[in-house]
């Protein structure tokens, strides 16, 4: 049985097929694929006359988060083999990867295939709507946005959080995976979703604040 370079290496993963590609592969595969996203609604977005530059951005940053949630979490909770699969896709690679910073993914921890499936199922599809509300200038376009943000950062409060109370250190081959992977890849869905969030409901408050001085 091929050994895994997860820890603990007593971690149960019957059949597991090394990596085919490389971290530089992995890497550049996913930031240009994501900068493909962004170019692309960037465009878009710039025939929509009426939309601020803030606006445009937002549109960005929602269609690269949702088609994350949706194309690589998802793939994720629906595919618990990826580990032991042959040939092993592109896909693969990426969670064999990501697993050197977190084996819950590995070991298929049941905190963390319900978040990343709740992540997937619900907030990517809704991440997706919110480029169809900014563009459109829907009414509920604030409260989604405000609502999709809450639901990332409480997924990454339970991600960051239960490794503390279960007392477990996931990390491996070094710090590179630890601040790289753990930390900073999902520090974005915390610092965005903030900002976002914030921004929501000030806009939702002014709002509420503008028609009240319109009855009085």
């Amino acid at each position: 049985m091929a050994e895994h370079p997860y820890v603990p290496q007593s971690l149960h993963l019957p059949g597991y097929v090394p990596m085919q590609l490389s971290v530089i592969e992995i890497l550049s595969g996913y930031g240009l694929s994501s900068l493909g996203v962004v170019l692309l609604v960037w465009f878009v977005s710039g025939q929509f006359r009426h939309l601020r530059g803030v606006e445009r951005t937002l549109m960005c940053w929602w269609a690269f988060t949702g088609l994350t949630h949706i194309i690589l979490e998802g793939y994720f909770v629906f595919t618990p083999d990826f580990y032991k699969r042959k040939p092993p896709n592109y896909l693969d690679d990426v969670w064999k990867e990501y697993c050197k910073g977190d084996s819950r993914y590995a070991a298929r921890d049941s905190t963390i295939v319900m978040v990343e499936g709740i992540t997937a199922v619900l907030e990517g599809p809704a991440s997706l709507l919110v480029v169809y509300a900014i563009a459109t200038r829907r009414a509920y376009n604030y409260p989604l946005q405000l609502a999709v943000c809450l639901g990332q950062l409480y997924g990454c409060m339970v991600y960051y959080g239960t490794p503390l109370l279960d007392g477990i250190e996931y990390t491996t081959a070094g710090s590179f995976y630890f601040w790289f992977y753990y930390i900073f890849m999902n520090c974005i869905w915390v610092v965005i979703p903030s900002l976002i969030a914030l921004r929501s409901w000030t806009e939702i408050v002014r709002q509420f604040e503008h028609k009240k001085g319109k009855k009085q």
